[in-house]
């Protein structure tokens, strides 16, 4: 049986979460807490840069959520999470890559505000993030366009990996008003199955930053 060795609240792991309930496959999931576990030798022999996710299947480790979901879809054509038209691959391809390299890097600062790292009031880096993010999305509206799924009438591995970072917005305080292509396809998400399963409860996410808000005093105070 698959093994997703995940963390609940990392949306990297939840794209390969997500690909595997849309696709109704069998498979186990192994949290990892990341204060430690993913320095075990156990986890290190199957990814040695102690990162998640890693799928494991039987004696092969794939790493890297991005290379997870084209071996999903490979080992798994059907349901198909790919268009099979030139152009319509290569804006989920586009998708893909502008969330990960683009969006998510925008995000962080922002993420570290919501979290209330040391450091993260500031005020220009703030702009600077939003002004990123507000590239990124009117971007990703434009390759939308009129779809209900990036490239295609059905859901495609663009929606499962931007589908798990631009929903977060609002909750850092960006809300999506101004984008309502956007915000209709996240409604449309967010109202899966696969979404409403590997959804954060609210409890996880502040015991998180409680958490996170504790180990950085204490890196800060090392200093």
């Amino acid at each position: 049986m698959l093994k997703l060795y995940h963390n609940p609240l990392s949306m990297n792991s939840r794209r390969v979460w997500i690909a595997l309930l849309e696709k109704q496959l069998e498979f186990e999931l192994v949290d990892i807490k990341l204060d430690g576990d993913q320095l075990q030798p156990e986890f290190l022999a199957m990814n040695p840069f102690h990162h998640i996710p890693v799928l494991a299947d039987e004696d092969f480790s794939v790493i890297e959520s991005l290379a997870i979901l084209d071996y999903l879809e490979a080992k798994y054509p059907s349901p198909s999470l790919l268009p099979n038209n030139p152009q319509d691959l290569a804006i989920v391809r586009m998708v893909e890559m502008v969330t990960v390299n683009e969006l998510v890097s925008a995000m962080n600062p922002l993420i570290s505000q919501m979290m209330g790292f040391p450091g993260s009031e500031d005020s220009q880096k703030l702009e600077q993030a939003k002004h990123k993010v507000s590239t990124g999305l009117e971007f990703l509206q434009k390759l939308l366009g009129d779809r209900p799924y990036f490239g295609s009438d059905q859901l495609t591995l663009a929606d499962i990996v931007a589908g798990c970072s631009v929903p977060l917005l609002p909750m850092l305080d960006f809300p999506l008003t101004e984008y309502q292509k956007l915000n209709a396809w996240v409604e449309r998400l967010i109202q899966r199955f696969a979404w409403q399963t590997t959804q954060p409860t609210p409890e996880l996410i502040e015991a998180f930053k409680s958490r996170m808000q504790t180990l950085m005093a204490q890196r800060q105070h090392n200093l």
